[in-house]
This record gives structure tokens, C-alpha cells and sequence, in this order.
């Protein structure tokens, strides 16, 4: 089977400034700290719940849905950071055909 080189980027790599590790950094901390504190509020929630409605499942809801709408939002926020990276690639020729034009 042949191997084919991928294409090097056009564009040279910038090195980024100091602001802009700063960003990145306060963005990766952002999703290190998020998922915990979903599953804390949610079990906060849930057990002021069980306290006033008298029931003793509310509080595992509480984490489970807390951990599932954290993680969400973390899924969410790698995504825009991961389509706002600078990976400009066009695929296709827009014609909808599949294959390039000669």
C-alpha cells in the first residue's frame, strides 16, 4: 500500500504571545474545575430537594444530572476552541460531485 505525504501547512506557525498562553491556560483550568463543580451543585441541589420533598433518591439524581450537563458544556467548549484553531482547510471543489474537475 503507497503512503502519501500529507500537504505542509501554507501558512508559517506564529508563536504565540504571552496574553494568548495566558488565555489558553484559563481555558484548560476552566474545564479541569467545571465537571466537579457541576457534580457539586447538582448534589447540592438535589439534597435541599430530598430535604423539603422528604424522599432520599434526589440527591444521586442531582450528581448524575450534573455531571452529564458539565460534561456537556465541556464537550461544547472543546469543540469552539478545537474550530477556532487556525486549521483552515477546504475539502472539495464546490461543485458537490465528490471528485475534482479537470
Amino acid at each position: 500500500m503507497a503512503y502519501n505525504r500529507p500537504i505542509p501547512d501554507q501558512k508559517p506557525r506564529k508563536s504565540s504571545s504571552g496574553i494568548e498562553t495566558l488565555v489558553q491556560a484559563e481555558k484548560l483550568m476552566q474545564i479541569a474545575i467545571l465537571l466537579p463543580s457541576a457534580a457539586f451543585i447538582g448534589w447540592l441541589a438535589g439534597a435541599w430537594l430530598d430535604n423539603r420533598l422528604h424522599q432520599s433518591w434526589i440527591g444521586i439524581a442531582g450528581i448524575v444530572f450534573g455531571g452529564i450537563s458539565g460534561l456537556v458544556y465541556v464537550v461544547r467548549l472543546v469543540m469552539a476552541s478545537g474550530s477556532g484553531s487556525g486549521n483552515d482547510t477546504k475539502s472539495g471543489n464546490g461543485t458537490g460531485k465528490g471528485s475534482p474537475e479537470i
